[in-house]
């Protein structure tokens, strides 16, 4: 069955089998070969796999792109107590919606990625913390766990080998914050979803008091395709800088919407045009969110002639961020667009540092004003201001993300906002 969409172009790796119910099963997963590369880590040891990871290149696919072997390198040698594992499924980022995905039809995969990461990390425990809202893909989760633990892959004596990991499936309560990693800490020990102040950092103290590694569910899922093929096979796709594959989660106006592997580098313009068809007959493209929405919105001159990786967004004005693609054409009214950002952001804030509570909540009141043709030119002023009050100046990053678009707005398409402002006038409908 082919997932749809789907394109000549991709190179499926994370992807291959998805729309086909089969590969939920272990049978599925191990008719397409899955289970081999967790017996082949233990052969290597914990330091070949790490090493291994960090020959890839893989870097995590949650967002800020920290390379994951580096990242397993900072748990400590020497054992005190219990490690964790934490993988982050709480995909609440607008735009996202590949991690579901990887729920829904590939499970095995997903676990096999974190019992080798625990077994290289030496932790004892995984636990995958669900987004609230994914019901389907968590039940469907949970079923491949209780499959991997009857066959006796997850548990007591995995493989023969004397190694125990257990896997816990938590559903979290849908809350956006609880993505940040030490909110999803606090969430999972049964506290409020806060970020914790660092240092300590997870993998000093983290959840439970004990080291922690948290790693995002598509680099999880990449990592048994690295181990059974090495890290020089998935430096083939991308770059230098930026090697493997990368989920896209493609949305607005384009014809085509939805998720794509491909290699990172790949061309923006090449995605929007070609991959998912191109833009609705009779409109030109305006607008690009390149990472999720709570990176710098690009103009089409910049989206145009970004490469999707990581050092390519950055030099265009972005951040590739978990690599959700929002497209906009000639249609959307930038104001509005922001302004619903905002108020998402608004209302997420956990409310424990005063510029993001009360800031978020100050841009969305000015945003409205605008929308509506009752702002002033030096509203914009505010807006700015606001926003370098809330960069850099909480715990975690909301506050930045709720700013991030507002400034690159008003900085590329500050006509959009003068003609609310000078004129009431409607700018687009969408």
């Amino acid at each position: 069955m082919a997932y749809p969409y789907t394109h000549e172009k991709e190179v499926r790796v994370l992807s291959r089998g998805w729309g086909d119910p089969r590969t939920r099963t272990l049978e599925g997963w191990k008719a397409l070969g899955g289970y081999q590369a967790l017996g082949k880590a233990f052969e290597m040891g914990r330091e070949k796999v790490i090493e291994e990871v960090k020959a890839s290149g893989l870097r995590g696919r949650g967002g800020a792109g920290f390379p994951t072997g580096v990242k397993w390198s900072f748990m400590p040698k020497e054992k005190k107590g219990p490690h964790y594992l934490l993988c982050n499924a709480d995909e609440s980022e607008p735009g996202t919606f590949k991690d579901r995905e990887h729920l829904r039809w590939s499970p095995h995969q997903l676990i096999e990625g974190c019992l080798i990461g625990a077994y290289a990390i030496q932790a004892e425990h995984v636990y995958i913390y669900c987004r609230g809202e994914f019901f389907e893909a968590t039940q469907v989760m949970a079923r491949a766990v209780e499959e991997a633990y009857e066959a006796g892959y997850v548990g007591e004596d995995i493989l023969g080998t004397g190694h125990r990991i257990d896997i816990t499936v938590f559903a979290g309560a849908g809350a956006y914050i609880c993505g940040e990693e030490t909110a999803l800490m606090n969430s999972l020990e049964g506290r409020r979803g806060l970020p914790r102040v660092k240092p300590p950092f997870p993998a000093a103290v983290g959840a439970f008091g004990k080291p922690t590694t948290i790693n995002n569910v598509e680099t999880l899922s990449a990592v048994p395709h690295i181990v059974e093929h090495g890290g020089e096979w998935y430096r083939q796709w991308g770059t230098e800088k930026s090697p493997g594959t990368k989920l896209f989660c493609v949305s607005g106006h384009v014809r085509r919407p939805g998720n794509y592997e491909l290699p990172l580098g790949f061309p923006m313009k090449e995605l929007i045009y070609d991959v998912c068809g191109g833009l609705r007959e009779g409109r030109s493209l305006k607008a690009v969110i390149p990472g999720g929405s709570s990176v710098p919105i690009m103009s089409a001159e910049e989206a145009e002639a970004c490469s999707l990786d990581y050092e390519g967004v950055v030099e265009c004005g972005s951040m590739l961020g978990c690599a959700s693609v929002i497209v906009m054409d000639d249609s959307t009214n930038i104001v509005k667009q922001v302004r619903r950002m905002v108020d998402f952001y608004a209302h997420e804030s956990c409310g424990q540092c005063t510029p993001c509570r009360e800031g978020t909540q100050w841009l969305s009141r000015i945003l409205v004003r605008i929308e509506n043709g009752r702002g002033r030119e030096d509203d914009l002023d505010t807006l700015l201001e606001l926003g370098d009050q809330m960069t850099g100046t909480t715990i975690c990053v909301l506050s930045d993300s709720a700013a991030a678009p507002v400034a690159s707005s008003i900085e590329k398409f500050r006509d959009d906002y003068l003609a609310l402002i000078r004129r009431g006038e409607k700018v687009g409908a969408a």
